[in-house]
């Protein structure tokens, strides 16, 4: 199975368009629950690493326990994407999802968690081909688990 990504240029588009709708709606629009088959839609806030800038970005992802899971995989493009850059320099962030905004503190799965999570995403139609996603990137893509920070 080929795994086919829609152009960078187009994806941007949607992005822009995604935030967009969610600035007007007060984000009540386009986020959603993950149902057992489709994941669900997020929108992550960040501090930019080096800007020091309020950053937020829509993501899809699972849940596992009271914890959410998202895929660092920039659309099937290298490099990493910026979002997981600017946790990586500072783990304290902000998930708005449908019930509300909360507090996480962002880690890297590794080992059995990674594939316990890895096995997880591949039942879910909206990541796609997770393992053709991954070997698109080349090199590395990070599982990350935003937890519910207390």
């Amino acid at each position: 199975m080929v795994t086919r990504v829609p152009p960078r240029w187009l994806m941007r588009i949607l992005w822009k368009v995604h935030r967009a709708v969610l600035r007007i709606s007060g984000n009540r629009a386009t986020l959603s629950e993950p149902d057992g088959r489709k994941t669900g839609m997020l929108q992550l806030h960040t501090i930019g690493r080096r800007s020091g800038e309020p950053r937020a970005v829509v993501l899809n992802y699972i849940e596992d326990g009271d914890d959410i899971v998202v895929l660092a995989s920039n659309g099937a493009m290298s490099p990493d994407p910026a979002w997981w850059l600017n946790l990586q320099a500072g783990p304290l962030a902000a998930v708005d999802l449908v019930g509300g905004r909360r507090p996480v503190r962002a880690h890297e799965a590794t080992g059995d968690e990674r594939e316990r999570l890895l096995i997880a995403m591949r039942g879910y139609t909206k990541f796609g081909d997770v393992d053709g996603i991954m070997a698109m990137r080349g090199g590395h893509t990070a599982v990350v688990v935003p937890a519910h920070a207390s």
